[in-house]
């Protein structure tokens, strides 16, 4: 039977979710949510929530409608008459945070039914395969740590009984070796499906902190979101202006260069990763690419080959996000409408302030793919 505070605990938990999924939209837009980010969970601010309560008040001072007074009197301690306005006090404020955890599948729940998200149905489940240890059968033989008590019991009891020396007033049971049983391991293959996401990101001298800043909140859902749909996500990280470079994600988001753009580069970059690392018969392989348009000095139509030839064939979905800058032309997402049509794994996305993320998201993952 459950006991009462763990039914307290149970609904405080739901009532903190429920707050949670009811401002989902504004953590999207604004990044609350990634403040303390762990392998498995995620630590949030959310409102205070006040459990009702009785509050007593002073002894001795008398009880309900006793004492002198007159229609209309303020009952208790009261607020000095004046203009309302005073000297700082000592009393708390009122707008209290509590920072709760919750596990990022839990989160990508929510952010599956904020968004409609549909399932994603992976491929490749066939073709990659992890060894896991099971302890799913017993052996005579093994070490110390990994005795199994209760059948090393029963052997014991069952040698003694049926050799009668078991002695019911005195039931001392003492297993000898050939009574010892071992918990033992089996090696099996499970299939799993895996993901490669590849970020792209032009870091010229138009992309301003805001947009990179833009860039990191909306990673952060997606990411969350692809690992609650496969067994094993690697991420790998590109940047660009002239020519573009893989790094670490550090580098990724905090890199600021100046000069022209080159977002072929950053084509070639992805295409040598995939080529090297991700098979695409056996990974689902996401790119996401973010620029604010420039793509200064180059061909288009030969990016647009590069683009159409080597990576949307082995993409599940690739992503274009064009942020807002003030600097930036925004034209390269002119010349991306001209194949959209041509490739359904082609996803374009305009994304001009943080208010922007939340719809970018839908657009990007709504698809399934």
């Amino acid at each position: 039977m459950a006991r009462s505070i763990d039914r307290d605990l149970t609904r405080f938990k739901d009532i903190v979710r429920g707050k949670v999924r009811d401002n989902l939209r504004k953590y999207i837009t604004h990044g609350e949510m990634m403040g303390r980010k762990g392998r498995q969970v995620v630590s949030i601010p959310v409102p205070n929530i006040e459990i009702p309560h009785f509050k007593h008040g002073q002894r001795g001072g008398g009880g309900v409608g006793q004492g002198e007074g007159e229609v209309g009197q303020p009952i208790g301690r009261g607020q000095d008459e004046g203009d309302g306005q005073g000297q700082a006090g000592s009393e708390p404020g009122s707008g209290h945070y509590r920072e709760v955890e919750l596990e990022l599948e839990e989160l990508a729940e929510m952010l599956a039914d904020e968004l409609e998200l549909p399932r994603i149905t992976p491929k490749g489940q066939d073709s990659l395969k992890s060894k896991k240890d099971k302890y799913t059968t017993i052996s005579q033989n093994g070490p110390q740590s990994l005795r199994h008590f209760k059948r090393t019991y029963k052997n014991a009891l069952k040698r003694l009984i049926t050799s009668n020396e078991y002695c019911p007033d005195n039931p001392v049971i003492v297993p000898i070796r050939d009574d010892q049983m071992y918990r033992s391991w089996k090696t099996v293959h499970d299939p799993q499906a895996n993901a490669a996401v590849i970020y792209m990101m032009d870091v010229s001298g138009s992309m301003t902190d805001d947009q990179k800043e833009i860039v990191r909140i909306e990673a952060f859902w997606i990411d969350t979101w692809l690992q609650s749909q496969y067994d094993g996500v690697q991420t790998r990280y590109v940047i660009h202006d002239a020519v573009a470079k893989e790094v670490d994600e550090d580098t990724f988001y905090h890199t600021r260069e100046s000069g022209g753009t080159r977002i072929s580069s950053a084509y070639d970059v992805a295409r040598s990763i995939i080529n090297r690392e991700f098979p695409p018969n056996d990974w689902n392989i996401y790119c996401f690419q973010f620029s604010d348009g420039d793509n200064w000095g180059e061909d288009n139509n030969g990016c647009l080959k590069l683009l159409m030839d080597e990576l949307l064939p082995h993409c599940n979905l690739f992503c274009y996000g064009q942020v807002e800058s003030p600097y930036g032309s925004g034209d390269f997402i002119r010349e991306l409408r001209r194949i959209n049509d041509d490739f359904e794994n082609l996803i374009l996305s305009e994304i001009d302030s943080k208010n922007a993320i939340y719809d970018s998201i839908k657009t990007f993952l709504g698809k399934g793919r």
